[in-house]
């Protein structure tokens, strides 16, 4: 494998300067904690900002940073103090940071904070462009850098990008408040695999491509003309055996070796017994949901008093971007609430919260997970929550109740916890009573569960997973990249062709028999092209297949009398020569009044649009629609019957400025399988030029011979520009 180089806002090192003297120490947690497996276990650099601003180094000083952390095998990034403020602190902390959490009264949309985002995605850019080169992989984290790998690929196209995003995506209807959205997306999309957390953010994340660019998406595969870029979900776990391990040792830790929390734990629970201690540990941020968790914990109380005197809140908040004015309000009213509830309950014996507000170092944090029988994480929304996994993990003996927000990233993972919606004090009431008096063979049973799933996808194979995925993409991109038609192929082709005995050819029509016309019934047969057919299937040893999304009406009309095969509707009907239409497969139509209205109200509100109705399919032309409204209305078409059919069994079809909707599981290629079922040919030949004719080229024989029309991403084997080539290659055969 070539060179690794991780690429993150912050480089995985807490670096200090006193009396010129430097002070670097690894950073604990997050991504730091997760890729340093990956950093260590691979010929590797990591590219970002030292934390240090530019402006206020000396020129001396600046060297020794460079020194030392290229020993770390690590590269600054240069940041001043105004790129920290309007980049970091501004658009990506007050404009990203809420409107991707749903915040969206919190997010600020200033063009100075904007410029200055994408002044330093370049200036990221420019340091990874002078360290890397062809065949090298470039995995580039999170929010803060965005643009960052469409300006590596159009630098440097040969090197393999990919792109991980740490916190969720949000729904298209919240996105497009943005004014920077397409950029943003664009950005993105120049990374050859995408990773999320979960699949509801890779959900998003497609609807937003599909709305604002309208590129084809085929599963998690996005064809975006030159390139197809995979889009998945890979949820972050943690270093599991490193929690797990630590939690044993903790427990077999002396009097004298245990830290005063411990101690001090210790002693609380020696004098209290029955006293239940309850978890909560987050990055004082307002997506936390800490002010909602300490208002349910404080109705806890006062709905369930039995508890009063044998229930504990030990509160850890992380300082997080204290310059922050949104962040020290938010500081100032936690601190009123724990001051408040504390006022309200506590006894000489008793205090109903234990308030810390500041970074525990990994001992400490092991401390609680190992004191603490139950962790209450309430976030509002959160892309992952690793927390939730540590606290897991740290339970040696399987005891302890996980109380988990529904609207974490984790969730998905660890369905055996109890979950609550943050916003219903109720629920988190009650849950915190059950958690209490949960019996211990429940919570051994639950926690057994978890615990397996987090030793099995832990961190290395999250990052493992990542890196084969993108390796895959690489891999892949010999089947969507066509080879360009040349003398040797053709010639190839044609001898190949000479020598068969039995040869079958399947002929897409509109855009690659003929070029496409403003109204499809304008696209008829001329004289040339029967000509070159009939000249075709007049040979004994061929047989032509016209395979069409046309409806069989235009096509009897046509080719009727003709001695080819039709196959038209992508796939619906087939009419031998001299033989009637005859359906492939039976289907059903009782879906079509349902979506006619909605075919007939984007005709209404996009001028030169007009609906083509089939036996079995509805087809919305756009090609003499304005062009840049015709495809915001194709990409709001595409989104609203995507709604519409998630629970019938239709597709939808994008061709060259159409949008067809049909029965699912009806297409070219399986029309082409029928047609070739118990038949050996020695010579088969598939051409066509869009999306639709994928299916084809996917399901003929390896032997086949695919080409695709138009310079475009395709699983054909080879390429020609345009219908005039097309009938040139045949014309060939001919000769």
């Amino acid at each position: 494998m070539n060179k690794i180089i991780i690429v993150s806002n912050r480089l995985p090192l807490n670096i200090k300067i006193e009396d010129n003297e430097l002070n670097i120490e690894p950073s604990v947690g997050g991504l730091a904690t997760g890729m340093r497996s990956v950093h260590n276990a691979y010929d590797s650099k990591w590219i970002g900002w030292t934390g240090l601003a530019e402006d206020n180094l000396s020129t001396v000083v600046k060297k020794k940073v460079e020194l030392a952390i290229d020993a770390e095998n690590c590269i600054g990034v240069p940041l001043t103090n105004k790129d920290v403020d309007l980049y970091y602190f501004g658009f990506s902390n007050k404009t990203i940071w809420p409107l991707f959490h749903y915040f969206t009264e919190f997010a600020e949309f200033k063009k100075d904070h904007w410029n200055a985002y994408y002044e330093v995605n370049q200036k990221f850019a420019d340091v990874i462009t002078k360290h890397c080169k062809k065949g090298d992989t470039i995995w580039i984290h999170d929010y803060q850098l965005l643009l960052l790998p469409k300006m590596i690929k159009d630098k440097c196209p040969g090197v393999s990008i990919g792109f991980f995003l740490h916190i969720p995506f949000p729904s298209y209807e919240v996105f497009r408040i943005l004014p920077w959205r397409t950029e943003l997306i664009e950005g993105m999309l120049g990374a050859d695999l995408i990773g999320f957390h979960t699949y509801d953010y890779e959900r998003h994340f497609f609807s937003s491509v599909r709305r604002l660019l309208g590129y084809e998406i085929n599963f998690n595969k996005i064809n975006i003309n030159t390139r197809i870029v995979k889009a998945d979900s890979f949820p972050m776990g943690i270093d599991y055996d490193k929690f797990h391990n630590a939690a044993i040792q903790h427990h077999n830790k002396s009097i004298q070796d245990k830290s005063d929390i411990q101690q001090q734990l210790d002693k609380h629970i020696l004098n209290t017994p029955d006293i239940k201690l309850i978890l909560s540990i987050d990055r004082l941020d307002y997506t936390k949901g800490i002010a909602k968790r300490l208002h349910a914990f404080e109705y806890f109380l006062e709905k369930y008093p039995e508890f009063q005197g044998k229930a504990s809140l030990v509160m850890l908040a992380v300082p997080s971007r204290a310059n922050v004015d949104q962040y020290q309000r938010m500081k100032s009213e936690i601190d009123e609430l724990v001051g408040r509830i504390n006022g309200k309950f506590s006894t000489i014996n008793w205090s109903p919260i234990w308030y810390f507000y500041r970074s525990f170092p990994f001992d400490n944090l092991i401390d609680l997970y190992t004191s603490c029988e139950i962790a209450l994480l309430t976030p509002i929304r959160d892309g992952m929550n690793l927390v939730a996994k540590e606290f897991v993990a740290s339970k040696v003996n399987k005891k302890g109740v996980l109380i988990l927000s529904e609207m974490a990233g984790a969730v998905k993972e660890m369905s055996e916890a109890l979950l609550i919606n943050p916003q219903n004090y109720e629920q988190i009431a009650d849950t915190l009573k059950k958690a209490i008096q949960m019996p211990e063979e429940e919570q051994i049973e639950r926690n057994t569960i978890m615990q397996k799933r987090l030793q099995r996808y832990n961190i290395d194979r999250w990052a493992s997973d990542f890196l084969n995925s993108l390796n895959k993409v690489q891999e892949d991109k010999a089947k969507y990249i066509a080879k360009k038609m040349n003398p040797s192929i053709e010639k190839k082709i044609k001898t190949n062709y000479d020598k068969a005995e039995k040869r079958i050819l399947f002929l897409d029509y509109d855009g690659t028999l003929v070029g496409f016309k403003d109204k499809p019934v304008d696209a008829a047969p001329d004289k040339e092209l029967y000509e070159i057919l009939d000249q075709l299937s007049t040979n004994p040893r061929n047989e032509v297949v016209l395979i069409s999304g046309r409806d069989k009406e235009t096509f009897t009309k046509w080719f009727g009398n003709r001695n080819y095969t039709l196959i038209v509707e992508h796939g619906v009907w087939i009419k031998k020569p001299d033989e009637n239409w005859r359906l492939i497969e039976q289907m059903k139509i009782d879906w079509k009044e349902n979506i006619k209205p909605v075919f007939e109200f984007y005709v209404d509100r996009t001028p030169g649009s007009f609906i083509e109705e089939k036996n079995y399919s509805f087809v919305w032309h756009y090609r003499k629609a304005d062009p840049e409204l015709g495809n915001i209305r194709a990409n709001e078409l595409k989104f609203d019957l995507s709604g519409l059919i998630s629970n019938h069994n239709l597709e939808i079809l994008e061709g060259n400025k159409v949008i067809e909707i049909k029965n699912s599981g009806i297409n070219k290629g399986r029309a082409a399988l029928h047609k070739i079922n118990n038949t050996h040919y020695d010579f088969i030949l598939g051409m066509g030029d869009d999306w639709t004719d994928e299916y084809l080229f996917q399901d003929l024989p390896a032997k086949a011979y695919t080409i695709r029309v138009g310079l475009k991403n395709t699983l054909a084997k080879y390429n020609v520009n345009t219908p005039e080539d097309v009938r040139r290659l045949l014309k060939n055969l001919i000769e």
